[in-house]
């Protein structure tokens, strides 16, 4: 058995199968991507240029779902996804929410105000990689600040509206889980461990596996600490699953 992860270390999407892998206790390879070079190398792996990728034994399988239905049916042991019709159809219907209405939103508005801050963002980038890639992003950081923002519409209105989104996604999984643990049934699922994972960039858990900085720069940060009411959920499932 060989498993191999592609992957930026600082997507919570690759976060989000990092997190099925240890949760399976399945052992794993690492390769971690540049942005802007990993475009050619992804897309001749797996048709398209987005991590993560995963391979096994000669498959391929991108995007963070259908790695983990992939996983669930491939290693049966400590399932993500209930075996329950009823329960596995909730647990996919929020997990696409998750992906969906949180992940591109929060990665648009928070890297609005990031991507003017390459001492924070270019660690993230080149965690993991190659020896060069620090000199490398530094070097091409204001055209691949540029590619970003294009690429994943980091302007106005649409950042506005990414934030009202997500503040919209934390109410409703905080009213989804009031007075219960997880958001469905009475165990850890897939659609526990997208939410969580997804937001995890707020609270910045340890076990995500980056140097996080002390706090984030302005005005995220206090973004950030006017949503901790709505985090205290998702930080949780860190600390008991994670």
């Amino acid at each position: 058995m060989s498993l191999t992860l592609h992957q930026f270390p600082i997507s919570h999407y690759c976060e989000k199968v990092r997190w099925a892998l240890d949760h399976k206790g399945l052992d794993y390879r690492i390769k971690n991507h540049l942005p802007g070079p990993h475009l050619r190398k992804i897309s001749k792996l797996a048709g398209q240029s987005s991590v993560p990728v995963l391979e096994h034994d000669g498959q391929v399988v991108q995007g963070s779902a259908a790695i983990i239905s992939y996983l669930d049916e491939r290693f049966v042991q400590h399932s993500l996804t209930p075996a329950e019709p009823a329960l596995r159809e909730q647990a996919l219907r929020w997990e696409a929410f998750c992906d969906e209405q949180i992940g591109p939103h929060l990665r648009r508005y928070c890297y609005d105000t990031l991507l003017h801050h390459p001492d924070i963002v270019i660690p993230f980038f080149a965690k993991g990689g190659p020896l060069w890639g620090r000199w490398f992003l530094r070097a091409v950081f204001p055209k691949l600040q540029g590619i970003m923002r294009k690429a994943m519409a980091i302007r106005e209105p649409q950042v506005t509206q990414s934030r009202e989104i997500v503040e919209q996604a934390l109410r409703e999984l905080h009213e989804a889980t009031r007075g219960r643990d997880y958001l469905v049934g009475e165990r850890f699922t897939r659609a526990d461990l997208a939410a969580a994972s997804l937001l995890a960039p707020l609270f910045m858990p340890p076990e995500y596996g980056l140097d996080w900085p002390a706090q984030m720069p302005e005005p995220l940060q206090g973004w950030v600490d006017s949503q901790q009411p709505l985090l205290a959920w998702p930080s949780g499932l860190y600390r008991r699953h994670r």
